[in-house]
């Protein structure tokens, strides 16, 4: 990441103001689809290669869903548009897919509840410029696929590249250590919804939250068979392995499993690892989560403890490259599980303790693990007004300047930055025109569907 060293705070602040005589803030709102852009429709299928069969239609049946929900899937044609966008040339750890969907609560090793960012599949060292842009096109689809008038949608992207930019400004001033201290606690979350009028809705999300652990999985996810937990078979969401393994004894299919869990434990810390020794694999399954990792392997595995009452639930998701790689250096991690992980622990101010990746040896794929559910919690993306939208945006700002933060250079960014309102002007357009061609990007993809030349299955 870039930061400038052995200079004063003043000489790195003045070294990104000057950043902005070669890269000017207003020029982020240029932006239009090149002439020789690949095809987006083909840049998402070829991400299919090497995904379960089956579930690519599932994918795709998601990614139907609205222009938002095709947003969603696809990082990788926004990272060959972003590829020629000006930069200032200061870099961060990139979440690599930071869309507004992607921010929600969760639980701290402490045991609080924290609102963060909490998707790293594409994490990769890169601009700072290439996150707010995709986030604040993300606020801009959602606030139309949502209905609301594009001056709402202008206004509240705007609103979320401000409190990005005085985040900054106001990070930039902060000792090092208290950086990366801050996180944004259950606490400051209901306080922000009473300040925004949105304290009802976010008492409401942090109940839910506050709900969601691993007993309350094993309800939804297992059934007891013969004194044993066994996940359930719901296809094609969820599918024990045990179910797809014809060739397979359960005796060979638990020694698999055993040998993933002891390769998984390994890449934890030594007290983590204490901890696992507590507990033994009871069952895994496919499942199918989100839309843009719908078709890689991702798994559940249930663990038990002391006993039937002391479930542990974790999630094992296949980890490939980045889609900012082709555009970007590559990762220094051999392991693209690793990848995730230390993207996450690097951009997140407090992250999951059982986080940690392994490979399979037979087929190479990598894995990263952290639990499943954990007090996770959001706003319905789907069914926000202007004023939840104004909220999110306060809160997504702040979080991704604290992200941006912890591994770039603050004092810089926020002497590129500046107190005008440049940039937000210039995000903003730049999110309406962006909008705009991922709406023609969706009606592109729907064509394909309804012609019958892509296969679509509802999942």
């Amino acid at each position: 990441m870039t930061t400038v060293r052995f200079r004063t705070v003043e000489e790195r602040a003045n070294f990104g103001k000057s950043l902005r005589q070669q890269t000017p803030r207003s020029r982020h709102g240029d932006w239009s689809a090149a002439a020789d852009r690949p095809d987006p429709i083909d840049l998402i299928e070829e991400q299919n290669n090497g995904r379960l069969e089956w579930l690519v239609p599932v994918r795709r049946w998601r990614m139907c869903a609205s222009p938002f929900a095709f947003f969603r899937g696809s990082a990788r044609t926004m990272a060959a548009d972003l590829a020629s966008t000006p930069v200032s040339g200061l870099t961060v750890q990139l979440c690599g897919d930071a869309h507004l969907a992607n921010f929600g609560l969760y639980a701290s090793p402490e045991r609080q509840l924290v609102f963060d960012i909490n998707d790293f599949d594409e994490t990769l060292e890169g601009p700072w410029e290439w996150d707010i842009k995709r986030l604040a096109a993300s606020f801009v689809i959602a606030a139309r696929h949502n209905g609301l008038k594009k001056k709402q949608g202008r206004k509240v992207t705007r609103r979320m590249v401000k409190h990005y930019r005085k985040a900054m400004a106001e990070f930039a001033d902060m000792r090092t250590t208290d950086i990366w201290y801050a996180m944004l606690d259950q606490e400051e979350f209901l306080d922000t919804a009473d300040k925004e009028g949105r304290e009802d809705e976010a008492k409401e999300i942090t109940d839910k939250a506050l709900n969601k652990d691993n007993l309350r999985a094993l309800q939804k996810h297992a059934e007891e068979v013969d004194d044993q937990f066994r996940i359930k078979h719901e296809p094609p969401s969820l599918v024990p392995l045990r179910d797809l393994s014809d060739e397979l004894s359960r005796n060979q299919l638990q020694e698999l499993v055993d040998y993933a869990f002891d390769t998984y434990r390994h890449s934890v810390t030594d007290d983590i690892e204490h901890l696992l020794d507590r507990f033994r694999p009871v069952d895994i399954a496919l499942k199918v989560v989100g839309v843009s990792s719908v078709g890689n392997r991702c798994l559940i595995l249930l663990l038990e403890g002391r006993d039937h009452d002391d479930p542990l639930f974790l999630q094992i998701k296949q980890a490939n490259s980045s889609v900012l790689e082709q555009y970007l250096n590559f990762s220094p991690y051999q392991n693209h599980g690793q990848r995730v992980v230390e993207g996450q622990r690097l951009m997140q101010a407090v992250s999951d303790i059982f986080l940690g990746w392994n490979e399979n040896e037979i087929t190479g794929n990598h894995f990263y693990w952290r639990q499943l559910h954990d007090w996770k919690g959001s706003l319905d993306v789907d069914d926000v007004n202007a004023d939840d939208l104004k909220y999110l945006a306060r809160l997504c700002g702040w979080t991704l300047a604290r992200a941006h933060a912890r591994s770039g250079d603050a004092v810089a960014i926020a002497g590129y930055l500046g107190s005008s309102d440049s940039l937000d002007d210039a995000l903003v357009e730049f999110a309406e025109r962006y909008a705009d061609q991922n709406e023609k990007d969706y009606e592109a993809f729907m064509e394909r569907i309804h012609s019958g030349r892509l296969a679509a299955v509802e999942g």
